[in-house]
């Protein structure tokens, strides 16, 4: 028998009912309401699909931010065990992220076209870089004689050739991540990494294309069409192109997927533009249940942040991460974190951690327009129990306020 899946017809939505959906989709209504440690950990990547890595720590690697802001006594830890044990794995959707091992068949393809070049142009090293790490296991780019060419990097600044050889194996399905120390990668050949009957599968490029858009669907809850910023880097030209040849552009796999029924149409009230829902999703979407008083803070590349158009027009929150930004050119700060309340964006903080003094500087702290925290019914209790959450996160047993934040450090004075 014959089963054909016949596509949702478009749903409308008012704007409170699609914030209300979106911090419930996102896991934080509550904020940090999922028990079970690891397991937790992997009901969110269930979840969102991929969660983004980033580097920086100054108030938490952003996969961190990200589970924390779901997870319950979030323990960094966990997910450096899931990893060790290959249950996640790091490969390219929204640029470097966490996945699924047994997804990682659909996140193998690349339509990366400066990867394999950067391989062609430094055919000799690429040559001894993967001879020596077959000879020898995992490398790191400190292991090798720096090598000069005429590769750049995103500041147009001559880079370490062997490093960018690395980085373009792992970019076209070579070598994966064997592990970090610190910000160090040490690569292996991805035949040693990852569980046979995993590599075994082999799928179309045209069907990895199609499951990384609708991941980017699933981890954000209502992205648009053409979303903001890089949300659909990596997926190549919306609209067929002749760099490269066959492919029919992301428009069409999207297309695919309404026409399949695995997204649906969606007009939110007093936003511009076409939106779609993962089906599985459309329930909660026309039924999402009022949010219970929580906080969270939540990331520079936590996916309910990824559309800032859409902050703007449905949160009335417009969100730039300032870290590019020259110190007098800030509003805010480098590394500002927002303010989720309710289904509300009510304020950012800058929290740091120093963890030679085992504790967290709160630099800055920003309310929006209108929103008074001592006036908020619930909110002073809620703020002190994500800042006593975050301190177990940071492994701190105090905060330090900055001087100026004197009115805050009196509200939400708390203990671990």
């Amino acid at each position: 028998m014959l089963f054909v899946t016949i596509p949702h017809p478009a749903v409308k939505v008012t704007a409170d009912a699609a914030r209300r959906f979106l911090v419930a989709h996102h896991l934080l209504a509550p904020a940090r309401s999922l028990h079970g440690g690891p397991d937790a950990v992997l009901e969110v990547f269930r979840r969102l699909g991929s969660v983004q890595f980033d580097p920086l720590a100054i108030a938490g690697r952003n996969h961190d931010l990200v589970l924390h802001a779901r997870v319950a006594d979030y323990d960094p830890g966990w997910c450096d065990r899931l990893y060790e044990r290959r249950e996640i794995f790091e490969a390219y959707n929204k640029g470097l992220s966490l996945v699924p091992t047994s997804e990682f068949a659909w996140f193998r393809g690349t339509l990366s076209l400066n990867a394999p070049r950067t391989l062609a142009q430094n055919a000799d090293v690429a040559a001894r870089v993967l001879e020596r790490i077959r000879a020898e296991g995992p490398l790191s780019s400190l292991d090798f004689e720096r090598e000069r060419g005429t590769t750049t990097d995103w500041f147009g600044v001559a880079t370490n050739v062997v490093r960018a050889v690395l980085e373009a194996y792992a970019v076209t399905g070579v070598l994966g991540l064997a592990r970090r120390d610190g910000n160090r990668r040490y690569y292996d050949l991805l035949d040693r990494l990852l569980p046979a009957d995993v590599l075994a599968r082999k799928l179309p490029l045209e069907e990895q294309l199609r499951y990384k858009v609708l991941s980017r669907y699933r981890a954000h809850g209502l992205l648009g069409v053409s979303g903001a910023g890089d949300v659909f880097g990596g997926l190549g030209p919306a609209k067929p192109d002749a760099r490269w040849p066959g492919y029919r552009g992301r428009n069409a796999l999207r297309e695919d997927l309404v026409e399949r029924g695995d997204l649906v149409t969606v007009e939110v009230e007093g936003v511009r533009g076409k939106r779609f829902v993962v089906n599985e999703d459309v329930e909660l979407l026309q039924a999402p249940p009022n949010p219970p008083s929580s906080v969270a803070f939540v990331p520079p590349f936590d996916p309910i942040v990824w559309d800032r158009a859409l902050l703007g027009s449905l949160f009335d929150f417009h969100y730039v991460w300032e870290l590019f930004l020259p110190p007098a050119k800030r509003r805010w700060g480098w590394y500002v974190l927002p303010i989720v309340f309710r289904d509300r964006f009510v304020g950012r903080i800058e929290p740091r951690i120093d963890r030679a003094e085992a504790r967290v500087q709160v630099l800055g702290a920003w309310w929006e327009d209108g929103f008074a925290p001592r006036r908020a019914d619930g909110f002073v209790d809620a703020m002190r129990d994500a800042l006593r959450a975050y301190l177990g996160f940071a492994g701190a047993d105090r905060l330090a306020w900055a001087p100026h934040l004197g009115t805050e450090k009196r509200l939400f004075l708390t203990q671990p």
